[in-house]
């Protein structure tokens, strides 16, 4: 799939006139419905075999592991998918991605009907529905500077995650009540429906192909040089490649953060309120990319913008160990999610609007490649830490009971409380880094 010859190119239509104008718009809004319905099934979907993996096996271990094959094949992916984002017109791109990923839900969903599926196939089908959906996220990011007037980027990318967590609030309660209704064949059927969705919002919508390279840029020939070419187009640019190891950091805090929220929790409450903090969490990120849609983003300060949203939650993840309170706990979740809805978008806008379009799927996939990579390594480290350090340091008796336990208690969860208020520590140090290195602040005057 080449460049579409019926698709005007950016510069084509700057000079035929109305190049971003009201039909590009109207073709955004109709694509965000369609990958929003999309990420509202997929995640139905997740939910479901999640809860089928568990009741077949009784594994923890096999559960985990969707987790891990839903991420390790897009980290596999991503540099051949940004080679194609950036030759292929990027709405094909999202059909090829949506259509595939389709096709892979519609087989499992065979394969359930017949009662053959096995872990196996389940692994397999997961990883490949990744890797098309490492495409999408490329594609889609890629096309939203084509579709969007740069002062309307903020804003647009405020949308993109108000939708898209509209959809991961309303699927765990949606998925709880369908497997119970229509069974788990009915849910991925479901799923494939909203695939077909996708797909028709993108056949009835025009995505304009990048064109030629606005500044110079050196375009490698031969695939592995393609693939390599975000990385190089990144470190030459030293405030892009600033921001890029700073949500690394981020990133992995956060990993540590996802995993051991659950244990701390329980550490003093029961189930039913730590759904009620994980719902609570929801509303933040859901109340956060509300206000920034409204408030229409940061005119030229999205990096102080970023940096002054991660002290925030760097200053959260600090009182939130203070104490075993489920008040505290779920008060730190609201306000953590409200600012990190704020965080992407603004990280989303700067990307669009300071890499050249027609090297964004390459960039923007190595950037997401460093970024995701962080979180894997989180999840693996952060039990390690909390079992075999921090929860022994404040057991009654333990190395830190007399001292840091005097205030923070000592118990159950409490290790993990002060391992929190660690990662708050860490991302504030970050921060600190950030704040006095120039190039990564100039980045609001580009």
């Amino acid at each position: 799939m080449k460049q579409d010859p019926a698709q005007p190119s950016v510069s084509q239509q700057t000079t035929e006139g109305d190049p971003l104008g009201a039909r590009l718009k109207l073709s955004f809004a109709t694509i965000v419905l369609g990958q929003t319905v999309s990420t509202f099934g997929s995640s139905l979907t997740a939910f479901v075999l999640g809860v089928w993996v568990y009741q077949e096996t009784g594994s923890v271990l096999q559960f985990s592991l969707i987790t891990f094959f839903s991420i390790a094949p897009q980290l596999v992916a991503l540099p051949f998918a940004g080679v194609l984002v950036d030759r292929w017109n990027r709405r094909w791109a999202m059909l090829l991605a949506d259509t595939g990923a389709g096709l892979s839900t519609l087989i499992l969903f065979g394969l359930i009907s017949v009662d053959r599926l096995g872990i196996t196939h389940l692994y397999l089908l997961v990883a490949t529905s990744a890797i098309f959906g490492a495409l999408q996220g490329l594609a889609f990011s890629a096309a939203t500077p084509l579709l969007v007037p740069a002062k309307s980027l903020p804003r647009a990318n405020g949308l993109v995650e108000l939708s898209f967590a509209t959809s991961l609030a309303a699927a765990p309660t949606a998925a709880g009540f369908l497997l119970g209704t229509i069974g788990l064949t009915g849910v991925i059927l479901i799923d494939v429906t909203t695939f077909l969705c996708a797909a028709v919002t993108l056949l009835i919508s025009r995505v304009p192909d990048t064109g030629p390279a606005k500044t110079h840029v050196a375009q490698p020939s031969g695939l592995w040089r393609q693939m390599i070419f975000g990385w190089s187009y990144i470190r030459k640019r030293k405030g892009l490649l600033a921001l890029l190891l700073l949500f690394a950091v981020i990133n992995f805090i956060q990993g540590m953060v996802v995993v051991l929220l659950t244990p701390l929790v329980l550490g003093f409450a029961s189930p039913i309120e730590l759904g009620a903090v994980m719902s609570t969490s929801i509303g933040g990120l859901l109340a956060g990319g509300a206000c920034f849609t409204l408030w229409g983003g940061p005119q030229g300060h999205h990096v102080r913008t970023i940096l002054a949203c991660l002290a925030i939650q760097g200053t959260a993840l600090l009182l939130g160990g203070l104490r075993a309170s489920v008040t505290l706990v779920a008060t730190v979740a609201f306000i953590y999610m409200f600012f990190q809805a704020v965080i992407l978008a603004c990280s989303r806008t700067i990307w669009q609007s300071l890499v050249d379009p027609a090297v964004q799927g390459r960039v923007f996939a190595v950037r997401r490649l460093v970024v995701t990579s962080a979180r894997p390594l989180a999840f693996l480290l952060a039990g390690p830490l909390a079992d075999r350090l921090f929860e022994p340091w404040m057991e009654p008796g333990g190395a830190l009971a007399g001292s840091i336990g005097a205030v923070l208690g000592v118990g159950q969860g409490r290790g993990i409380g002060l391992f929190f208020m660690c990662m708050g520590l860490a991302a504030l140090a970050a921060l600190a880094v950030s704040f006095r290195y120039r190039p990564l602040l100039e980045l609001d005057r580009v």
